[in-house]
């Protein structure tokens, strides 16, 4: 008997074995599938750079633009779009499935359809045209600036910093204009700019934020009748943030179909306001029949407004952004097939393609990772929380545009976030003093409550900052020393 079973438990054993190969090759194997289809795509976008100017015809330098263009395109998609749907998937509005299928439909959408298609060859002014010698070393300059950028983004996605890519742009442009021309082609004006939204736009973004979840605090939620007052304070809410994204995306997603300026965009801010109210109070008075007076409740009534609220700064993003991955490989295409160094070329369609489908790509295989960080990571966001990070990032672009502020859409993004955790933090500390009797007779409980209970990791916080610090002068960098890499290559 058992003779007739030994080989059976051998071959039980060898195939248990075999399982186990199975699944740790799985294992193994799992975590490159999302580089490999990301390798794919810029290979993709090299062939496809290949095929609308003419195999025989393109230079081998634009092939190569449009490979790093696609890998600066799965980086921004990777990074940058976390800002816009963080929030709402940390409110649980929506899956991490839904989230990425929205913006990948509306960051596409505002490239394709209201992306620039004209765009400053030397990013934000940083280097003077002049002060470039040559087309080859324009060229040069370029592919440095968007590898090195493109570099960079990526290392933040790797330690989990959610950073700006317009400042990864310009200090890859900035380093690159520096080893080619020298200091003195830099506008170190533009430059201080840049520097001082480091410090406006997350301050500002996250002042507002406190601000606005302070007033629903204020009007709604610690009031006794907490569905009363929803149903009159949620429509103006709403107006607000009509107004402010009709406003916002006239100032900066609509630039190529709609020449407004900011007066104009402020009157048809109004406009939508008053026409978002007068739509939300019949849809809110219904939404509001049936639930409980909790504050739970006003998950349903602030769902639908953050829904719509992050797929138009997906779309805005999607608008503005897509020239940081492709606004220097058209100027190399330009350069490569005109020889002529200008201020503005044209962004042809075939390049705002792999702008816009790379940025979708890298949102799918990259983007999770700081979606969850920005959501669930920094602090806890419910969906009041989360519409006012989302309603202070449009606020915060209106009011800097009118007072003349350089901001930063990220920056301001994730300072909303942080905003929201420290006045939670500080409102948290003002309910025990006062639970204890006063601030003298509750500061030491107080203290040691607001120690015990940190509502914003410290450990983010200090990651992210130190990140955005240093983004401008790394990527110089990075690449000045690509530059003169690729000048040493080439000699």
């Amino acid at each position: 008997m058992d003779e007739t079973r030994t080989p059976f438990r051998k071959l039980d054993k060898d195939l248990r074995r075999i399982g186990h190969v199975e699944y740790a090759t799985q294992a193994v194997g799992r975590p490159l599938i999302a580089p490999a289809l990301g390798l794919a795509f810029i290979v993709f976008a090299a062939m496809l750079s290949a095929l609308f100017l003419g195999l025989d015809d393109t230079p081998f330098v634009v092939i190569c633009a449009a490979a790093f263009g696609a890998y600066m395109a799965l980086n921004i998609g990777a990074n940058d779009v976390a800002n816009n749907m963080g929030p709402a998937v940390g409110a649980r509005v929506l899956t991490m499935g839904g989230a990425l299928l929205v913006a990948a439909v509306f960051e596409s959408a505002g490239a394709l359809v209201a992306g620039g298609d004209v765009v400053e060859t030397i990013s934000k002014s940083i280097v003077d045209p002049a002060g470039i010698a040559s087309t080859s070393v324009f060229v040069g300059a370029m592919l440095a600036a968007l590898v090195s950028s493109a570099m960079w983004v990526n290392l933040a996605t790797a330690i989990g910093a959610p950073v700006s890519t317009t400042h990864a742009v310009v200090g890859g442009v900035m380093g690159a204009g520096i080893a080619a021309a020298g200091l003195s082609a830099v506008s170190w004006g533009t430059i201080g700019t840049i520097a001082a939204s480091w410090v406006i736009s997350p301050v500002l973004g996250g002042a507002i934020a406190a601000a606005i979840l302070a007033f629903i605090n204020w009007r709604i939620v610690n009031r006794p009748d907490i569905l009363g007052a929803a149903r009159r304070w949620v429509p103006v809410l709403v107006a607000l943030m009509a107004g402010a994204f009709a406003a916002y995306l006239t100032l900066k997603g609509l630039k190529k179909l709609v020449a407004v300026d900011l007066s104009g965009a402020l009157l048809i801010g109004v406009a939508a306001g008053l026409a978002g109210y007068l739509l939300s109070v019949p849809v809110v008075r219904r939404r509001a029949r049936g639930l409980e007076n909790r504050k739970r409740s006003l998950k349903t009534l602030f769902a639908l407004p953050l829904i719509l609220s992050a797929a138009l700064l997906s779309f805005a993003h999607g608008a503005n952004d897509v020239a940081n991955a492709v606004g220097p490989l058209a100027a190399v295409v330009h350069v490569a097939s005109s020889g002529d160094v200008t201020a503005q070329v044209a962004i042809p369609k075939w390049v705002m393609v792999i702008g816009a489908f790379g940025i979708s790509v890298g949102l799918f295989l990259f983007g999770p990772r700081l979606i969850r960080m920005v959501g669930d990571q920094i602090t806890k966001l419910n969906p009041v929380r989360a519409y006012c990070v989302a309603l202070s990032a449009a606020v915060t672009v209106i009011l800097a545009s009118t007072l003349g502020l350089p901001v930063s859409s990220t920056h301001i993004a994730v300072g909303g976030v942080f905003g929201v955790g420290f006045y939670r933090e500080w409102d948290e500390g003002r309910r025990v003093r006062r639970a204890d009797g006063g601030r003298k007779a509750g500061k030491r409980h107080g203290v040691e409550e607001r120690k015990r209970r940190k509502l914003v990791r410290r450990s983010h916080f200090m990651t992210i900052v130190a990140a955005w610090v240093v983004t401008v002068p790394a990527s110089a960098l990075l690449s000045a020393l690509i530059y003169l890499a690729i000048r040493l290559a080439l000699s």
